[in-house]
C-alpha cells in the first residue's frame, strides 16, 4: 500500500501488516497499526505497509502469521508479533547516527496520557445513565492531568539566565517540537476518543484545554500522523458494536 524512500541500498527489508477498513483495503482503525506506521515514518527507514482483511485473511499470510491480529512486521525476514517488542526493536535497530532515535527525554511524556485510553473505554461501553457522569469526570481528569503537562514548560524552554519567566510551554509535541514514541502511542488513542466520544456520547474536550487541542492541531499538521490515521467512518464504525445505549 505505501512505501518510504530513504537509502534503497542499504535499508533493511520491512513490510508492516496492519488491520484493513470496510472496504479491505485502505487503513482500519487500530491504534496500535498506526503507532507502528508512525514510527517507521518518522524513522525515515523504507518500507511497505500491506492492509490485512480479518474477514477473509489470504491464504499467504495465514501461512505467515497464524491465528495472529495485526499489526505484526516481517524485518528482513523474521516475522515480529509482540506490539511492544517491535516498538522496542525499531528504536533499538533503526537506531543513530543513521536513524533518528525516537525515545523522549522526559519520563513523564511516556506516562501522562497512559491512563485515558482506558477511561475512554469504560466511559464509551458504559450502559447504566447513573454511571455516565462519574465516568465523563474520570475521562476529564485524565485529560485535564494532559492538558497540565502540555502547559508545563520543558527544562530547556527555562532560561535560568533570562529575566523573563516562561509561564506556558510553546512545545508542539509532548517532549519538545520532535514527535516521539510518545506521541506514536498517544496521539492515535486520542484521535479515536474525538470521534467516538462524540459520535456516541456527544462529548467534546473542552476548549478551555488549550494545551491539548494546540497539541491536536500541531499532529494533525504532521503527514507522520495525519496521513495514518483511519478514516473517521472507520471508527464510527467500529464503535457503532461497543459504544453501548444508556438505559
Amino acid at each position: 500500500m505505501a512505501s518510504r524512500l530513504r537509502s534503497p541500498l542499504k535499508d533493511p527489508e520491512i513490510e508492516l501488516f496492519v488491520k484493513a477498513g470496510l472496504d479491505g483495503k485502505n487503513i482500519g482503525n487500530c491504534p496500535f497499526c498506526q503507532s507502528l506506521f508512525m514510527v517507521l515514518w518518522l524513522k525515515g527507514v523504507r518500507f511497505n505497509v500491506t492492509t490485512v482483511d480479518m474477514t477473509r485473511k489470504p491464504e499467504e499470510l495465514k501461512n505467515l502469521a497464524p491465528g495472529i491480529k495485526p499489526p505484526f512486521l516481517v524485518f528482513n525476514k523474521e516475522l515480529k508479533t509482540d506490539f511492544l517488542k517491535i516498538e522496542d526493536f525499531l528504536e533499538q535497530t533503526l537506531a543513530p547516527p543513521k536513524y533518528p532515535s525516537l525515545a523522549p527525554k522526559y519520563k513523564d511524556s511516556l506516562h501522562v496520557g497512559a491512563d485515558i485510553f482506558a477511561k475512554f473505554s469504560a466511559y464509551i461501553k458504559n450502559p447504566h445513565k447513573e454511571a455516565n457522569k462519574d465516568l465523563e469526570k474520570a475521562l476529564l481528569r485524565q485529560f485535564k492531568r494532559l492538558d497540565d503537562y502540555l502547559n508545563a514548560p520543558l527544562p530547556e524552554e527555562i532560561d535560568q539566565d533570562s529575566t523573563e519567566e516562561v509561564v506556558v510551554s510553546r512545545r508542539k509535541f509532548l517532549d519538545g517540537d520532535w514527535m516521539t514514541l510518545a506521541d506514536c502511542n498517544l496521539l492515535p488513542k486520542l484521535n479515536i476518543i474525538k470521534i467516538a466520544a462524540k459520535t456516541y456520547r456527544n462529548f467534546e474536550i473542552p476548549r478551555k484545554m488549550t494545551a491539548v487541542w494546540r497539541y491536536l492541531q500541531n499532529a494533525y499538521t504532521r503527514d507522520e500522523f495525519s496521513d495514518t490515521c483511519p478514516a473517521d467512518e472507520e471508527i464510527e464504525r467500529t464503535y457503532s458494536n461497543v459504544a453501548k445505549k444508556m438505559s
